[in-house]
């Protein structure tokens, strides 16, 4: 484990706060957060089946609270890995990263990376590759962690992909690897992505409603039909077509939104926006 390669944080103190008391008092004001959070403190107590969710990843000032309403549902249920996929806002290294091994460090500790379950998902797809390189700048899936470690402690492995490539082919491919490949195992999958970028709150709201519709109805082609008719500037599109079609191929059904807001309603500027959405899939 000592000679595991570790991808330490980039973005504490940035995103997040450094301090570990600290981050641990913005999650939990994440939480009780009665206006855009859950508006109460994990364990939710929920005995359902959630296959995965879609979560923002801005500053936690910004999306946090949106964020945890997807980690309060998640909070009571059994679940040793976590397959995370996120957008290459860098556009740096393999179209499709996968890290094979290692440790991930925040301010809350390390989590480490499953290596069977990321050679799985490679060998199946063909079109996954490992590449820490890919990882190393970006903050989309690294924002996902410190909820998953307040919720779970350090109980879980994780396996990070991110796309530069996000096709509906490669999303298909990805999601059906991830399905075939973790259909034995108590895996969560979390689809990391933020929404409408930069546009008027009303504009916001009118294209990622529409986009959120194709999410909840499980449906690819009109998802991306969506995306393209309305010139929705979701970053993580790739993410999210991919983990519909592995929670669909596992047995979710539909998704349902649980919470949506932007940084409009958190900041009071309503004229350039970024869209943030909280679903799961049961």
């Amino acid at each position: 484990m000592n000679n595991s390669p570790k991808r330490t944080s980039v973005v504490a103190g940035i995103f997040y706060p450094s301090e570990p008391l600290e981050l641990k008092q913005l999650i939990e004001q994440s939480f009780r957060d009665l206006n855009f959070g859950p508006g109460r403190m994990p364990p939710s107590g929920s005995k359902r089946r959630i296959y995965g969710i879609v979560s923002p990843h801005a500053g936690y000032v910004y999306s946090g609270a949106v964020a945890a309403n997807g980690y309060y549902e998640i909070s009571s249920i059994d679940f040793d890995n976590v397959v995370m996929i996120g957008p290459n806002h860098y556009g740096i290294g393999a179209g499709v990263a996968i890290m094979h091994n290692g440790l991930w460090e925040t301010p809350l500790g390390q989590i480490e990376i499953n290596p069977s379950l990321a050679s799985e998902i490679s060998r199946y797809s063909g079109i996954v590759d490992f590449d820490d390189f890919a990882h190393s700048r970006d903050h989309c899936l690294e924002v996902q962690i410190p909820f998953l470690q307040y919720i779970k402690r350090n109980e879980f492995k994780i396996i990070p992909i991110v796309l530069i490539l996000q096709d509906r082919e490669t999303a298909i491919n990805i999601g059906k690897s991830i399905a075939q490949t973790t259909a034995n195992s108590k895996t969560l999958l979390i689809a990391s992505s933020d929404f409408t970028h930069y546009e008027s709150n009303s504009e916001a709201y009118r294209k990622d409603g529409e986009l959120i519709k194709a999410i909840l109805s499980l449906d690819i082609q009109k998802f991306y039909s969506v995306l393209e008719r309305f010139d929705v500037s979701a970053c993580g599109y790739g993410a999210i077509a991919s983990t519909m079609e592995a929670v669909k191929d596992l047995g979710a059904t539909k998704g349902e939104l649980l919470k949506y807001a932007t940084s409009g309603n958190v900041t009071g500027d309503m004229n350039a926006v970024v869209g943030y959405s909280s679903i799961i899939f049961v």
